[in-house]
């Protein structure tokens, strides 16, 4: 392929989990890049996310963005200190909020894990005060939580009364749900109702069932086998009441099971309030976003990546959708992967960084070097390196 004599290379990853940043990958491959192509070559750096960690990180990177950091209840009820973006333009503001940064599966070491009782409340908390700066287009991603309460806690924190059949108020966490007798929407506050709610996920799960949020991504969060069902059955509950006392379906919506079923409590909340609120891919709302499309059609070259290019990637993954973006607009696109098990449509080319003969912890604990490698190597195959 013909490129201009100063190639233009459009660097845009997503975290590679555990490892490195969606900021720290792309500047990782950038300057593999520029190993690749000699310091002549003009490089732009758009870190990507689809909702999950990273993703608020990555918006305030592409645009002038505000960081805000509120105070907001944790997982297991503890004071923690949240990031999120808020972006005030000619057309009104708009906020992205990380739900990890509230209940992240991170946020609490493996042995005190307590998916029964972990609440999405702080996410509730992150969008109300988004809601009192006056944010009225709020992003949600959903990814990478450590909670299975299908987001009871957060639809809690903006306003809906969740009571037992005796009137009081069920406890916190999943297991709570299976107590849970009435739905009441009057507290939901009047401005949510002026709001625009899009909810990023990265998977088209439902919110129960054998491809539900529970079996699915439950044994990650700590599930038991022996929960299992007592959780679905809980989460069930939710929805019936839902449909019951709200007037909404949402149990079989795609999407619904993302984030341990998240989605169905902001949705619950957004629609007591009269609100527009939908399920969104992560990945195309980040893009959206940051600006993808114009950076793509800017470039000669695009290198993406991720922490594992596999079968899943094709799955509303970020590698893919650059891809597909990248194929649209007729331009290259090369992948960098933690490990890389098959190639996505749109990908001319994949590398891995985890070099033959060493495990992915080990590459993982080198830090960004093999990223570089893995980059450099890959750009100087495709024909444009010296």
């Amino acid at each position: 392929m013909a490129v201009a004599t100063l190639p233009r290379v459009l660097v845009c990853p997503q975290e590679f989990k555990g490892s490195l940043t969606a900021v720290e990958a792309a500047r990782a491959i950038a300057e593999g890049v520029s190993r690749a192509l000699g310091p002549e070559a003009a490089v732009r750096e758009l870190p990507l996310g689809d909702g999950g960690p990273g993703t608020v990180e990555a918006c305030l990177q592409a645009t002038d963005a505000e960081r805000v950091t509120v105070e907001v209840r944790g997982p297991l009820g503890d004071s923690r200190a949240a990031v999120y973006a808020l972006l005030r333009g000619p057309d009104g503001t708009s906020a992205v909020i990380e739900s990890s940064a509230a209940c992240g599966l991170v946020l609490v070491a493996p042995e005190d894990r307590r998916p029964g009782l972990g609440s999405t409340f702080g996410v509730g908390e992150l969008v109300a005060d988004a809601l009192g700066r006056g944010a009225r287009r709020i992003v949600v991603g959903v990814g990478g939580t450590g909670t299975n309460d299908g987001g009871a806690g957060a639809a809690r924190a903006l306003g809906l009364g969740l009571f037992d059949h005796a009137g009081g108020e069920i406890p916190a966490g999943v297991l709570g749900l299976g107590r849970l007798g009435r739905i009441d929407g009057a507290g939901v506050p009047p401005m949510l109702g002026e709001a625009e709610l899009r909810v990023a996920v990265d998977v088209t799960n439902p919110l129960i069932g054998l491809e539900g949020a529970t079996a699915i991504y439950g044994p990650q969060k700590n599930v038991r086998d022996w929960e299992l069902p007592a959780f679905d059955a809980a989460l069930a509950r939710w929805a019936e009441r839902i449909e019951a006392d709200l007037g909404i379906s949402l149990a079989d919506l795609p999407g619904a099971g993302a984030g341990g079923g998240l989605p169905v409590g902001l949705l619950a909340a957004a629609h007591a309030a009269g609100a527009e609120a939908r399920i969104e891919s992560g990945a195309a709302l980040v893009a959206d976003l940051v600006g993808l499309r114009a950076a793509i059609a800017e470039a000669d070259l695009v290198v993406t990546g991720e922490g594992s290019i596999d079968a899943q990637t094709a799955y509303g993954k970020t590698v893919a959708y650059v891809a597909g973006m990248a194929a649209e607009l007729g331009r290259p696109c090369l992948a960098v992967g933690g490990i890389v098990d098959g190639q996505p449509d749109g990908v001319s080319d994949a590398e891995a960084s985890t070099p033959p003969g060493m495990s992915v912890e080990q590459a993982m604990a080198l830090g960004a070097e093999p990223v570089r490698a893995a980059a450099e190597r890959l750009v100087r195959r495709f024909g444009l390196g010296g």
